[in-house]
C-alpha cells in the first residue's frame, strides 16, 4: 500500500483556505439567513429544508475537496437528512468543479512518462465524470479497447491538507468540551478522511484494490458484479487507467426503466458482495453510494471509484463476526459485544446512558437486532442515532432536546467525562472507532436504495449465507 503523505500547508496558504471559505460561506448563506428573517417576520417560520441546503450544497461545491466528501454523505443518506435534502446534494457525487484539459494532459504525460499520443490512440477532452478529488475522461487504447483515464486534480493534496489543518483542531476542541453526538461524527469522519485520503491521493492504490477485488468476486461467484479491469502500465501516482464500464447510476429509475432492469437483484448481490468480503476478508468498499453503482449494459451491475477501501484490523474483524453471532441467534454473544465495547471506549457509554452492563447489552440488543432483521421499508437509521441521546437525557432526569440552563450544564458535564474515559481508554481516534464508521457509513448507504428496491427484505434475510460466511471466516 502506498501512503501519500499530505503537504503542512503555510501559515499563508492555510489563511488563504480559510479566507476562501468564509468568502463562500458569507457569499452562500448570507442570503438564505436574509431571506429567513423576512420570512419569518411575515409569520412563515422556518424555510423548508431544501432551501437551506440548496445554500449549503453550493458551498460545498464552491469548495471542493473535503466538503464535496461532506456532501456525498449527505446525499447518500435520506434517513438522517431527509429526502429533499439528500436529492439536493446529490449533485456533489459526480459534478465537481471542472479542470482545464491542459492541466490534465500534463498530468498524464508528467505520471506515465509519455506522450499523450503515445498512451492513448484517442483522449476526449470533455470530462465524463467529476469527482470530489479526480476528474474521469473516456480513452480509447492503441489496440481499440475503451478505458476510463481518472486523473487527480492539480493541487487537491495542499486543498485537502489546508481544510483537515484547520478543520481537525476545531472539531477536537469542540468534541471534548461538550461531548456532543454531532461534533463526535464530524470529528470521527475527519479523522477517517485524513487517513483514507493518504491512500485515494495515490491512485495505485486504487489499481490495486481493483485487482484485489476483482480476484476476491471471483472466488466469491458473484458473476452479476463487474469491478473495472486496471491497466497498471498506464497508471501512477496521480493517473489510473481502468476498463470503461457502460451503464448508468443505480436510482437512476427512469433510465432503468427505459431499459426494462429491474435493479432490486443486482441490489441483492450488492449486499451479498459486501458481508462475504467483509466477513471473509475484513475488507469491503469503502464508499458504496449509489453513483458508485451502475446498471450496465450487459445486466450486470458495475461497481466503480475504488479509491477508498476500508480494512478491518483483527479485532474489530472478530468483534463483526461475533456481531453477527448474536443477530443470527447466539445468545451468549451479545454480553461480549457489550464487554468488547468496553474494553475500547472504557466506562464511557455506560457512564453516559446511565447504565449497567446487562442494561447496556439489552439497549444495544434492542437497537442492532431489529435494524439487522427487520425489511428495510420498517428500519430506520435517524432513529437508531437519536435512542443513544433519548436515553442519555433520560438517565439525567431531562428530555432530549431540553434546553434550560441546567441542563444544558449538566448534559455537557455528563458528556465530558465520556470523552475523557473513552479518551483514557484508548478508543479515541482507534482502528476500531475508524472501521466501526466506516461500516455504519456503508449503512447509510444501504438505507438509501434498500427502501428503494428492498423495502420489503431485511438486510441480513439469508441466514444460513451469513452462517456459513462467519463459520468459513474463522477456520
Amino acid at each position: 500500500m502506498h501512503r501519500r503523505r499530505l503537504p503542512e500547508p503555510t501559515r499563508r496558504e492555510r489563511v488563504a483556505r480559510a479566507g476562501r471559505i468564509v468568502r463562500s460561506g458569507v457569499g452562500r448563506l448570507a442570503p438564505l439567513a436574509a431571506r429567513q428573517l423576512l420570512h419569518a417576520r411575515g409569520g412563515g417560520g422556518l424555510l423548508p429544508a431544501a432551501v437551506a441546503a440548496r445554500a449549503l450544497r453550493l458551498m460545498c461545491q464552491d469548495l471542493g475537496g473535503t466538503f464535496v466528501k461532506f456532501g456525498q454523505l449527505v446525499a447518500s443518506s435520506p434517513g438522517l437528512f431527509g429526502e429533499a435534502v439528500a436529492d439536493e446534494f446529490r449533485a456533489c457525487l459526480d459534478t465537481g468543479q471542472p479542470v482545464a484539459f491542459d492541466l490534465v494532459r500534463r498530468s498524464i504525460e508528467d505520471d506515465l512518462g509519455m506522450d499523450l499520443d503515445e498512451a492513448f490512440a484517442y483522449l476526449d477532452p470533455r470530462p465524463i465524470g467529476r469527482a470530489s478529488i479526480a476528474v474521469v475522461h473516456r480513452a480509447r487504447l492503441h489496440d481499440g479497447r475503451e478505458v476510463a483515464v481518472k486523473v487527480l486534480r492539480p493541487g487537491i493534496d495542499l486543498e485537502v491538507a489546508a481544510d483537515l489543518r484547520l478543520m481537525v483542531p476545531l472539531a477536537e476542541l469542540v468534541a471534548k468540551e461538550t461531548g456532543e453526538q454531532i461534533a463526535g461524527s464530524v470529528l470521527q469522519l475527519l479523522d477517517g478522511l485524513r487517513q483514507q485520503l493518504a491512500e485515494e491521493l495515490d491512485l495505485r492504490n486504487e489499481a490495486r484494490a481493483l485487482a484485489h477485488f476483482r480476484a476476491l468476486l471471483s472466488e466469491a461467484r458473484l458473476e452479476r458484479i463487474a469491478v473495472p479491469e486496471p491497466f497498471p502500465a498506464l497508471s501512477g501516482r496521480n493517473v489510473l487507467t481502468m476498463e470503461l464500464l457502460h451503464g448508468v447510476a443505480i436510482d437512476d429509475l427512469a433510465a432503468a426503466a427505459a431499459r426494462g432492469q429491474d435493479p432490486a437483484p443486482l441490489v441483492e448481490q450488492v449486499v451479498r458482495a459486501f458481508f462475504t468480503t467483509t466477513v471473509r476478508w475484513g475488507a469491503f468498499h469503502g464508499d458504496l453510494h449509489a453513483g458508485n453503482m451502475l446498471l450496465l449494459d450487459d445486466g450486470r451491475l458495475g461497481i466503480i471509484d475504488w479509491g477508498i477501501v476500508g480494512r478491518l484490523d483483527g479485532d474489530t474483524h472478530r468483534f463483526v463476526l461475533r456481531l453477527l453471532d448474536a443477530v443470527l441467534g447466539d445468545e451468549a454473544a451479545w454480553p461480549d459485544i457489550t464487554a468488547h465495547l468496553t474494553r475500547v471506549y472504557g466506562r464511557a457509554i455506560q457512564v453516559g446512558l446511565g447504565m449497567s452492563d446487562d442494561d447496556l447489552t439489552r439497549f444495544l440488543r434492542g437497537i442492532v437486532e431489529p435494524a439487522l432483521t427487520r425489511p428495510f421499508g420498517e428500519v430506520s437509521l435517524a432513529d437508531m442515532l437519536e435512542a443513544p441521546l433519548i436515553q442519555a437525557a433520560k438517565a439525567r432526569g431531562a428530555r432530549a432536546h431540553q434546553r434550560p440552563l441546567r441542563s444544558v450544564l449538566l448534559r455537557l458535564r455528563t458528556n465530558r467525562r465520556m470523552i475523557r474515559l473513552a479518551d483514557e481508554a484508548g478508543g479515541l481516534m482507534s482502528d476500531f472507532t475508524r472501521g466501526a464508521f466506516l461500516l455504519a457509513k456503508q449503512f447509510m448507504h444501504f438505507e438509501r436504495y434498500g427502501k428503494l428496491f428492498l423495502a420489503d427484505r431485511p438486510i441480513l434475510a439469508d441466514h444460513d449465507f451469513l452462517a456459513a460466511l462467519v463459520g468459513e471466516a474463522r477456520t
